[in-house]
């Protein structure tokens, strides 16, 4: 049989029909799964009880690293995670087994998911877009995640600017928030916002916390890759900056060098306070 899943809430639709599946004895290879636009009978038709139904019962933190996974953007992910389910219900494998081929990539998944979340926190760029005569400010967002992570990623931004309205659009699915209400929608316009004045303090912010001294190009693009650049304001200014890391860090150490000693110079002006009491 097939199960289609809804591009907006995939997670929680994954779950109720793996519900249902299992308990009506459904094996795994006896099932396709896919993304699109759910048709209601998929969801409504009634399963036979089978004499080998799963009551799926795991432990928290297998719940909360199988959902991780599920949004990561393998296209074998749900299959993979029903089949887990039932294993892990069946008590033929324990959660956290890296020994286990089919663990072992749901936890790597896992652990993917997760990167790219922290990666959507530290990297979207917000340009305002405030219509004339508004009385909330509100600003937009283009940001390219390797994973279908906007669900998950967005409620940090609704905390963190509550008193704003703003938009995140990715690829596939734009999250709009406006009035302290949140919404998720399929994207409709793939363009970035233009750009806004806060670009170049963006700018001027990261020129002035780039220590050329502490440079390591290799670490920096590990936590900076280069996908991003092109929605970071500030990435155009990294090149040059680390062109000119080696001589801006040898005429540190040159000013450095014909600066006194500060620990003599402490030491002279302790004789010469003495002297004035003497």
């Amino acid at each position: 049989m097939q199960v289609v899943l809804p591009r907006i809430g995939t997670v929680a639709a994954w779950r109720k029909e793996a519900r249902r599946l299992a308990a009506a004895g459904v094996a795994p290879e006896a099932v396709i799964w896919s993304v699109g636009t759910a048709a209601p009978d998929l969801f409504a038709a009634a399963l036979p009880t089978a004499a080998g139904a799963v009551a799926l019962t795991l432990p928290r933190v297998a719940v909360e690293g199988l959902e991780t996974a599920l949004m990561h953007s393998d296209p074998e992910r749900f299959a993979r995670a029903y089949a887990l389910v039932l294993r892990l219900s069946r008590r033929e494998l324990r959660w956290g087994d890296r020994s286990d081929p089919m663990m072992r990539r749901v936890l790597d998944q896992e652990k993917a998911v997760r990167r790219d979340i922290h990666k959507m926190h530290a990297f979207v760029r917000f340009r305002e877009v405030t219509p004339p005569g508004a009385n909330r400010r509100a600003f937009a967002a283009w940001f390219e995640p390797d994973h279908h992570i906007l669900e998950a990623g967005a409620p940090f931004f609704a905390r963190r600017f509550g008193d704003m309205d703003w938009l995140i659009a990715t690829p596939t699915l734009t999250a709009r928030f406006e009035c302290g209400e949140m919404q998720i929608s399929e994207t409709c316009d793939t363009r970035p916002p233009p750009a806004d004045a806060t670009e170049h303090l963006w700018r001027v912010y990261f020129a002035n916390i780039f220590n050329p001294a502490r440079l390591m190009v290799q670490a920096m693009q590990s936590n900076m890759p280069r996908k991003y650049w092109k929605n970071l304001p500030e990435a155009d200014l990294i090149p040059e900056l680390i062109r000119s890391a080696p001589a801006r860090v040898a005429a540190m150490r040159e000013a450095e060098a014909q600066m006194p000693d500060p620990r003599l110079q402490k030491r002279l002006s302790a004789i010469a306070a003495q002297r004035i009491k003497d």
